[in-house]
């Protein structure tokens, strides 16, 4: 069944459409919700949550991106709602006290060496604070941009940028303690 068929049937309430669409964006989505949350279980809640979330409100789905795209927002919502709630220390975001960091040349110096694993940095990534965790897994791994990020984590462009920068700076950091040096 062709996709734009299979969402209207899904806004009719055909259980049939949609188990097909289930079928074909769950494991997808379950990768999106293991990226962030790291626990199967709480990957496979969220999942049905999302998915049952996206049929109840699937008349607000406007083709103005792709379904897949739009219910991959609704997993990241989801995810965060939970990693919010299960995370003591989230600090709230004052954005008044932010400003632009003018680059720097440690901020710029990302050359390290051969030796470098992307576990590795995906775990680096994990002992983020959150408020550069989520835009760090959101920016660098899920692909969104500054104005997506702002939209999904109700923050404005500039803190979002702002947390990327220091997010990248700390990340850089905590591996050079791990002992990933940089190239000479």
């Amino acid at each position: 069944m062709h996709q734009v068929k299979l969402i209207e049937e899904c806004k009719l309430n055909n259980k049939r459409a949609q188990i097909t669409l289930y079928r074909k964006y769950n494991q997808a989505m379950y990768n999106v919700a293991m990226r962030l949350l790291k626990n199967s279980e709480n990957a496979d809640d969220v999942i049905q949550e999302s998915f049952l979330s996206a049929f109840k409100n699937i008349h607000q789905f406007k083709g103005e991106v792709t379904f897949g795209a739009w219910l991959k927002k609704i997993v990241i919502h989801k995810c965060l709602n939970l990693l919010k709630k299960k995370t003591i220390d989230v600090v709230s975001l004052n954005e008044n006290q932010i400003y632009k960091i003018e680059d720097t040349s440690a901020e710029l110096d990302w050359n390290f060496d051969g030796m470098v694993v992307l576990d590795d940095v995906k775990a680096t990534i994990d002992k983020l604070p959150n408020k550069y965790k989520f835009v760090l897994l959101l920016y660098l791994i899920e692909g969104y941009d500054h104005e997506e990020i702002s939209e999904i984590l109700a923050i404005s462009v500039i803190a979002s940028r702002t947390q990327l920068m220091r997010g990248k700076i700390k990340l850089r950091q905590l591996l050079k303690n791990k002992g990933y040096g940089t190239e000479s």
